[in-house]
């Protein structure tokens, strides 16, 4: 099977993160049919990751030690050029022995605004570049049914490391394949990692590219929708999210419309970038809007305690033009236009007329008087 036949199901804890399966089959000589299954799932600190034959099932946690006897994921706080010592437990609740990949990789953000971890063959420049796990020395593990194992590693922070947070995770990994089938799956388990390095913390949040596009309505006299688009780019080196509020108004600050409740965007890593859509209803077409995006970022400290920040903001114009509304006021325009024209040239005509009357009346007289001096 080559590797574009492969497609990679993963799964990180505490997270919903996609997982693809290919099914490819030939069926007459050149034709090929392919079907996608899409799966989502969420694993929780104890939760199982189970293989296709069911038969394959293991979970993951964090050690009980000094961080803490019941952690959801993995935090710390470290110098550059510090290390750290944890350790993750894996049981093996199958009747078969397990054979797992251990690695740790960076993490990112996706278009869903979910965490996903690299794919091992991705190079990692933060967490999987520096948490190294203890494994059988080839960078795997082995547990027996119905065992545990637990799996230390070691985070060590390059003395050069840029402060700041960064996200990664540490994984567990089960590739199956079945040839006759042309299914490969790769299934992964891990638990997060969040590291703030120490150091000058700056957190910063800009809020770039703002557009408003109204849209107008059939109604002339009714108000219309309006889209206003923007990007949120985390410039600073700190994990940010933020309450958004969006406004549009018209010219001298008139005719105020909110957008309402906006959805909290997903907690953006140092460097990351999140598109924003937000619709606003009911926005009444005075010519030329002014859109208004506010976000009041918001950081999160070790202890979980979430400060808000001062808040950024960022304008932009765009046009709002009743086109029903003017078509209406032109048709009547014309209308009146032509109504008035038609009038004075009847005015006109009437005058012709009345003018043709009397200089006949006048030209009558004046042949009268003179047949009279004859």
């Amino acid at each position: 099977m080559s590797p574009t036949d492969r497609r990679t199901i993963r799964a990180v804890q505490g997270y919903v993160l996609p997982r693809h399966a290919v099914l490819r089959h030939a069926v007459l000589r050149s034709v090929i049919l392919a079907m996608l299954a899409a799966l989502a799932f969420a694993v929780t600190s104890a939760g199982p990751a189970r293989a296709a034959d069911g038969d394959v099932t293991w979970t993951v946690r964090t050690a009980a030690n000094g961080y803490g006897d019941d952690r959801s994921s993995f935090s710390y706080g470290v110098n550059p050029g510090g290390q750290v010592k944890d350790a993750m437990v894996v049981a093996n609740h199958g009747r078969t022995e397990l054979r797992l990949a251990l690695y740790a990789s960076d993490g990112y953000t996706t278009e869903k605004g979910q965490l996903d971890l690299l794919t091992k063959e991705k190079k990692s420049l933060g967490i999987g570049a520096w948490v190294h796990a203890t494994g059988d020395g080839a960078g795997t593990v082995r547990i027996a049914p119905g065992k545990t194992a637990e799996i230390p590693f070691t985070v060590k922070v390059p003395r050069n490391a840029t402060p700041g947070d960064y996200v990664g995770g540490i994984l567990t990994s089960l590739k199956q394949s079945d040839d006759a089938e042309g299914i490969a799956v790769d299934r992964r388990l891990g638990i997060r990692i969040k590291l703030r390095v120490s150091g000058a913390l700056k957190p910063t949040l800009a809020v770039e590219d703002l557009h408003v596009d109204y849209h107008g309505t059939a109604n002339p006299f009714g108000q219309g929708d309006a889209t206003v688009t923007y990007t949120l780019h985390n410039t600073g080196n700190a994990l940010l999210s933020g309450a958004q509020k969006v406004t549009l108004t018209g010219p001298f600050g008139t005719l105020d419309t909110g957008a309402g409740r906006i959805a909290a965007p997903p907690e953006l890593l140092p460097g990351e970038s999140w598109q924003v859509t937000v619709p606003v209803h009911d926005v009444t077409p005075a010519l030329r809007l002014t859109a208004k995006a506010t976000v009041t970022p918001a950081i999160t400290d070790a202890a979980g305690s979430t400060t808000s920040l001062k808040p950024v903001e960022a304008t932009a114009t765009g046009w709002a033009v009743p086109w029903t509304l003017v078509l209406l006021i032109v048709l009547l325009l014309a209308a009146a236009t032509a109504a008035y024209l038609l009038r004075r040239r009847t005015r006109a005509r009437r005058k012709q007329r009345e003018d043709a009357r009397v200089r006949d009346a006048v030209e009558q007289a004046l042949q009268d008087q003179a047949e009279q001096r004859a």
